[in-house]
């Protein structure tokens, strides 16, 4: 009697893993290429992980493009961030789950040096993300599509 067993479990040790990749694309944290909304070019990669207050973060790990090239600083950012180097800087900061999306924080535009209000929207599976950027509300502002990259 066990012996049918056996294909049963062998199939769900096989299936856990696959499982696990499926949890993983519920959630922004991973790593992401930000594309341009303008020019529809990758412009940098950005990891969006859990701060240890729970909300989450976004930080620039490689700029890809930038017009001052590709060891830009935050020339028109305010404060501590001013002339710092956008790689390493963390521009998205307090995004915290609310329904199907995720709000509630800020992210920055190191081009501008200015600050927005940030929702972002999982799609495509999980493989995609609506940033939007705004101020006041949300119906105004601007979206960037990033798209997951796979481990």
């Amino acid at each position: 009697m066990r012996i049918p067993f056996r294909p049963a479990l062998l199939a769900l040790v096989l299936l856990l893993p696959s499982l696990h990749a499926f949890a993983a694309d519920d959630t922004p944290v991973g790593t992401w290429t930000q594309v341009d909304d303008e020019t529809g070019k990758p412009k940098s990669i950005i990891e969006i992980s859990a701060a240890p207050d729970g909300t989450l973060q976004g930080v620039v790990k490689t700029v890809i493009f930038s017009d001052q090239g590709t060891n830009p600083v935050c020339d028109k950012c305010d404060g501590e961030r001013h002339n710092q180097p956008v790689t390493g800087m963390t521009v998205m900061w307090g995004v915290k789950k609310d329904g199907d999306e995720w709000s509630g924080g800020q992210i920055l535009d190191p081009n501008n040096g200015k600050t927005y209000k940030v929702k972002l929207t999982l799609t495509d599976n999980g493989r995609k993300l609506d940033v939007h950027g705004y101020i006041g509300f949300s119906l105004l502002g601007r979206s960037q599509m990033w798209i997951r990259l796979q481990n």
